[in-house]
């Protein structure tokens, strides 16, 4: 069996050291095969905040892919923002967006992240053209026998009551990883957990959200998804620090 830690939104300057501790020591205990970390690795993506965040990730000691949430582009700096967006993450260029092959399980990225946008709220998603075209090459270079997950930072579609996405060009997204055979999207953002089931164009393909590590938690206490992989099936865990049990995410139906 493969097991990924599915880790979202930690927000470094606004964390909860606890849940840092928490999930560290879990990881330490159990070695996950991989940890996906689905952006937002800051708060504001000040110089302090990427030092505390990549030296955490670098301390868990397994495989990791981190994708760029919009909390980690510059926000005070417009300068650095349209034309140094990604340089306080040099430290651990090697793992940003990066595919994960394992048995049975690959991961490949996409940006859903933009320096700006034709609207006025920027912390929302984006699909560009090329970005997509980009992770629509990963997918076809992958095994063939094993799963194919997408991670991401925004949800493509929206989620009803948890919190809108918003994302631009993310239905055409969905619909273009659903023909590729991608099995599931994993994403942030929201902070909260879910596991979705679409339909798309005869095809079904899973979107899955992790919850937060931060202060900053909505409907759950601080979470993340444990995913499952056995003989081509996987099931979602939501692990919850505190009194709150673990909860197996059962596969709910998008509404139309």
């Amino acid at each position: 069996m493969i097991r990924l830690f599915h880790v979202s939104d930690v927000h470094f300057g606004r964390e909860d050291k606890a849940a840092v501790a928490w999930f560290g020591g879990l990881v330490a205990a159990e070695q996950p095969d991989a940890v996906v970390m689905t952006g937002d690795l800051t708060m504001r993506a000040r110089s302090r905040e990427f030092a505390k965040g990549l030296g955490w990730l670098q301390s868990l000691g397994r495989p990791v892919t981190l994708e760029v949430g919009n909390h980690d582009l510059p926000y005070f700096n417009p300068i650095d923002r349209i034309f140094r967006p990604y340089r306080r993450y040099k430290a651990i260029e090697r793992i940003i967006e990066q595919p994960l092959d394992l048995p049975g399980v690959t991961v490949v990225p996409l940006k859903t992240t933009r320096r700006a946008q034709w609207r006025w709220n920027w912390a929302e998603g984006h699909v560009g053209r090329v970005a997509l075209a980009e992770t629509l090459a990963l997918i076809a270079a992958a095994p063939k026998e094993g799963l194919i997950f997408v991670a991401a930072h925004h949800p493509l579609v929206d989620l009803d009551a948890r919190g809108s996405a918003r994302t631009h060009r993310g239905e055409e997204a969905l619909a273009a990883l659903a023909a590729a055979g991608v099995d599931a999207v994993l994403t942030g953002h929201v902070h909260d957990a879910f596991n979705i089931e679409h339909k798309v164009e005869g095809r079904t393909i899973r979107t899955i959200g992790a919850g937060t590590l931060s202060e900053r938690t909505r409907a759950d206490p601080p979470s993340f998804n444990e995913i499952r992989i056995d003989g081509g099936m996987f099931e979602v865990m939501c692990r919850k620090m505190g009194a709150q049990p673990d909860e197996v995410l059962q596969v709910e139906a998008a509404t139309a």
